[in-house]
């Protein structure tokens, strides 16, 4: 992978909807085209308590900082955590500005519940890798929070997994330097994306288009 500036870091964000589809990717980063339903908006009015500064646990052991910035120099991607939580530990990364050493976990916010496929994992390990990068610490495990099931699931990163998320980030960046929108590929998903009117995946998926029209006035 090529030495990006800052301003051309792809957005962590992004991961989870390469994953989804490509196609959505491309739509939503490198044509910059958007459209909201449900399912984003929901999404976005839960992220908003991760997001809110005024709520703080109490735990003693336990320091939480959310919508914290981060940035990975090696996957040249950038974003925010929703939660990041300094657990104090003797064998932890020492933290000056907290007077002590902890084990630092991201905890990231997901409306729904576990997916299918590793969409979540992967853009939960850029953040580790972020988050390692930037406290020259290492992490090997963090958490994802569920609104439907309500429940905090642990994740552990392998060397598998960063391999994939290197790989997948490298294919994310062809396509951004090239500005290549991939071709549609048409699967149950495509009911429930935000960007299927945009998208119009039918069409999208007929060699040719013409012939596509004939074949609707001929109906």
């Amino acid at each position: 992978m090529r030495d990006y500036k800052e301003e051309d870091y792809l957005l962590i964000s992004g991961i989870q909807h390469f994953v989804f589809c490509r196609r959505q990717w491309a739509l939503i980063h490198v044509e910059q085209q958007w459209e909201e339903n449900f399912f984003t908006m929901d999404g976005i009015l839960l992220h908003e308590r991760a997001d809110d500064y005024s709520i703080r646990e109490s735990r003693k052991d336990i320091i939480t900082i959310r919508a914290l910035p981060i940035k990975s120099k090696s996957l040249c991607v950038t974003g925010k955590c929703d939660v990041v939580e300094l657990k104090l530990s003797s064998d932890g990364v020492c933290l000056p500005k907290y007077d002590n050493t902890y084990k630092v976990y991201p905890v990231e916010y997901k409306r729904g519940k576990p997916k299918d496929d590793d969409s979540d994992n992967l853009q939960l390990l850029a953040q580790a890798i972020c988050l390692e990068e930037m406290l020259m610490t290492a992490i090997d495990k963090a958490y994802m929070f569920y609104f439907e099931t309500r429940r905090r699931q642990e994740v552990v990163f392998t060397e598998i997994m960063r391999k994939r998320l290197y790989d997948l980030v490298t294919e994310m960046h062809y396509y951004m330097d090239k500005g290549i929108t991939p071709k549609v590929r048409i699967s149950k998903k495509c009911k429930t994306c935000s960007l299927n009117n945009i998208c119009m995946p039918k069409i999208n998926e007929e060699k040719n288009v013409s012939l596509y029209i004939q074949r609707r006035i001929d109906e």
